[in-house]
């Protein structure tokens, strides 16, 4: 078992996480069960799918949770895009948050790269 508070790739998720429940507490109230829970639950998958993956005792399986993660950095990417143009919350935040995301996003792959050799 690896430990994956140690994972860049998991640090950056958690960032993301927080950064992404801070934005929505922003969001109108009647987008709580919208796109705000959506959010919400994508962030959070990126850091659960990694902690989870690293319990497997198979980098098949390490490998797939992974690529588990990136999928929901895929998705939160999805929704960041449709908050901004709907102009929901700090463009600027929404911008910052996009990035992280996109580098996020480059470190899984490349996490994927190394897992698979």
């Amino acid at each position: 078992m690896k430990n994956f508070k140690k994972l860049k790739i998991w640090q950056k998720g958690f960032q993301i996480a927080k950064d992404t429940y801070k934005l929505t507490k922003e969001f109108p109230s009647e987008e709580k069960y919208g796109l705000t829970s959506q959010l919400n639950r994508a962030s959070i998958s990126i850091t659960s799918n990694i902690a989870e993956g690293s319990s497997r005792r198979s980098e098949k399986d390490y490998f797939r949770f992974i690529e588990i993660a990136l999928g929901s950095c895929f998705e939160l990417e999805s929704q960041m895009l449709i908050i901004s143009e709907l102009d929901f919350g700090n463009n600027e935040k929404v911008n910052l948050l996009l990035q992280e995301i996109d580098e996020e996003q480059k470190m899984l792959i490349a996490f994927m790269k190394i897992l698979n050799n």
